[in-house]
């Protein structure tokens, strides 16, 4: 595996909702994507709560149902950086998808105060779940990410600087397992390629595998 040496890496933004199995995996491709090529995640929430929000009345009852969920760890997520700073989120987020995700425990208030509780941060932020008290912030966070796309897309946002000064964002990749090593630096290069191509919109193709997550 060739390391990452570079002393001024590239920032890249990533919006997630902890709530989301694909958006999972991207972030673990970012994480593997940190050690082979000159970057560095900056993490950001996103809601599917509020991205579906106009469209309730379009939606399956089981997701609609499974939205109300939702609310509950991006809110947390939130109250946490506000309180801790930005630097908390890659860690909570990565306690919570692990429960989440791996272990498949409910996305209840006991799982979120044992996420926090593991990476040092007060079990009281979980209160945060029923609140609306940091909507306002949350829906800030989710609007710089998704006006970056537009509204037809989903978690995750990826946005980094072009190499000619021009913003390159993107929703996704879309892809399980998250690849490793230089399988994970190929598709960043060429996710980078595509995206940062003028007037390219989208390659897609049916989902025939549900997300496959590290034992």
């Amino acid at each position: 595996m060739t390391e990452n040496t570079a002393t001024e890496p590239v920032t890249a933004d990533f919006w997630f909702d902890p709530m989301c199995p694909w958006a999972w995996l991207t972030s673990r491709w970012m994480l593997e994507v940190e050690k082979v090529r000159p970057v560095r995640v900056r993490w950001h929430v996103m809601s599917l709560a509020v991205l579906n929000e106009p469209k309730l009345d379009e939606l399956p009852p089981q997701y609609v149902e499974a939205l109300k969920d939702a609310w509950g760890p991006v809110r947390v997520c939130v109250a946490a950086e506000q309180a801790h700073g930005a630097e908390v989120l890659g860690p909570l987020y990565t306690a919570l998808g692990e429960r989440f995700h791996h272990r498949r425990q409910p996305k209840d208030r006991a799982t979120i105060a044992d996420a926090l509780q593991a990476v040092g941060l007060p079990v009281e932020l979980a209160d945060a779940a029923e609140s609306d008290a940091h909507d306002a912030a949350l829906r800030a966070s989710h609007k710089e990410g998704i006006e970056l796309v537009g509204q037809d897309v989903g978690t995750p946002v990826i946005a980094v600087p072009g190499a000619d000064g021009r913003q390159i964002a993107f929703f996704g990749p879309v892809v399980t397992p998250a690849p490793k090593g230089q399988a994970a630096a190929r598709l960043w290069d060429g996710t980078l390629l595509v995206a940062g191509t003028p007037g390219f919109y989208e390659i897609k193709r049916t989902r025939d595998a549900a997300p496959q997550f590290d034992v």
